[in-house]
């Protein structure tokens, strides 16, 4: 999914710190003062777990939330259905203020529109899979019948149905992951809080795990919070990514946003070697297709060139990419022949969010991709030589604003150390 402002809003946090130890207030205080974290801890023994965050998750979006150890992102997940109440700030699910509202209406926010997956499974180990997935709907008070038959969809849309009658200790690490999921989605959620839900398992399990997590979301269009510290893993999920540190936002943007204009060198250090291929995607480098009817004639073809100024035309029918016919194919041919019988067939055809690194085997063949959408319509051409053209110059944008740093780094400290130096 494409990240849009016109989106409505589900989660909209305002300003929301959350401070430990800090019962007389004076951590809070000095927060608002503008000092540092560590200064509030070193001189009051206070913590903060996060400092003045803000933003909004839009209906449908995949937001993510990156940071290393301790920056304060699984604080925050955990004030998001209120496991964790905020010192001070708003958090609005549906317009319903969790951060202030009473005990039951929490709950009720909690029952009807939020789950949350755990990186441990935390799953009853003398309960059956089904029961596992089961626990939230039996906690509703939803009958024995019902919560069997909802349990066996989240488990079939996990591909785990089979094993419903078994115990979770006899599953794999990914089993069991897909088993916890299968119980975060049972409730039919509309929020899914996912905190580093794949951190414990192997990488090649988690790679299964992320695909199976997209091709869901394509299916469910839930709206979820996802925390990893993993930022390839952010990357390849994240409508929009929030980057995290010492309790506050450092960033937030989509992937592209954060790889190609890091806000400062924290950020810029995190996607110093980060393989850009697996960031942009066809869309991005795409350019306007043009392109003339499976019915038209090569006269047709001619003029539809002259129009946009180009050599090559994609034929389509209904919109979808049928073949492709240059300027040369045409050139000897009468004015009034088909275009289909002259075009080269099958043109090669890439998914518009499909990443560089998964289309370099169609560039190869030199010919211009056909980009088409989720219904296999035309949006788009992308020409083989732009892709690393697109690249390199992503590379060479990096490594200039990386020397530019340097050099001014460099330029500081020597103005200080001649201002050192004695007259």
């Amino acid at each position: 999914m494409r990240y849009t402002a016109l989106m409505s809003v589900k989660v909209k946090v305002e300003s929301v710190s959350k401070l430990f130890n800090d019962e007389r207030g004076e951590g809070l205080k000095r927060l608002a003062q503008g000092q540092s974290k560590e200064r509030i801890f070193r001189e009051t023994g206070v913590t903060v777990g996060i400092n003045e965050v803000s933003f909004d998750v839009n209906e449908g979006e995949i937001f993510v939330i990156m940071g290393l150890s301790g920056s304060g992102k699984s604080t925050l997940v955990r004030t998001l259905n209120g496991l964790i109440p905020p010192t001070s700030g708003k958090i609005l699910i549906d317009g319903t203020d969790v951060a202030s509202c009473d005990k039951k209406t929490l709950r009720n926010v909690r029952r009807e529109k939020i789950s949350m997956v755990f990186q441990h499974f935390a799953l009853f180990p003398h309960k059956t899979v089904a029961e596992n997935v089961a626990f939230g709907l039996k906690v509703k008070g939803v009958d024995k019948d019902r919560r069997r038959d909802e349990a066996m969809k989240a488990l079939e849309k996990v591909g785990l149905d089979a094993h419903a009658d078994t115990l979770p200790g006899s599953l794999s690490g990914g089993m069991q992951q897909r088993v916890g999921l299968a119980r975060g989605l049972a409730n039919d959620p509309q929020i899914l809080l996912m905190d580093e839900p794949f951190g414990a398992l192997d990488p090649l399990i988690r790679r299964e795990m992320q695909d199976e997590l997209l091709v869901l979301q394509k299916e469910l269009k839930k709206t979820i919070v996802f925390i990893t510290h993993d930022l390839n893993e952010a990357l390849l999920l994240g409508d929009r990514i929030a980057i995290m540190k010492d309790g506050a936002f450092v960033q937030v943007g989509t992937a592209q946003d954060i790889v190609s204009e890091p806000a400062d060198d924290y950020v810029r250090a995190f996607v110093a070697d980060i393989d850009r291929s697996r960031v942009y995607t066809a869309s991005d480098i795409a350019l306007d297709a043009h392109r003339v009817p499976l019915t038209g004639t090569v006269a047709d073809a001619r003029k539809a060139m002259e129009a946009a100024d180009t050599e090559i035309l994609h034929v389509v029918k209904d919109g979808v990419p049928a073949g492709l016919l240059t300027l040369a194919d045409i050139k000897d041919i009468k004015p009034q022949e088909r275009v289909m019988n002259v075009m080269h067939a099958h043109p090669p055809t890439v998914p518009q969010d499909a990443y560089l690194n998964e289309i370099y085997s169609e560039a190869q063949a030199g010919m211009p991709l056909a980009v088409t959408d989720d219904d296999g319509k035309l949006v788009g051409v992308v020409e083989p030589g732009s892709i690393f053209t697109h690249l390199a110059n992503e590379e060479e944008a990096t490594e200039d604003a990386a020397e530019t740093s340097t050099s001014e780094d460099t330029q500081e400290t020597k103005a200080k150390t001649q201002a050192a130096e004695p007259a």
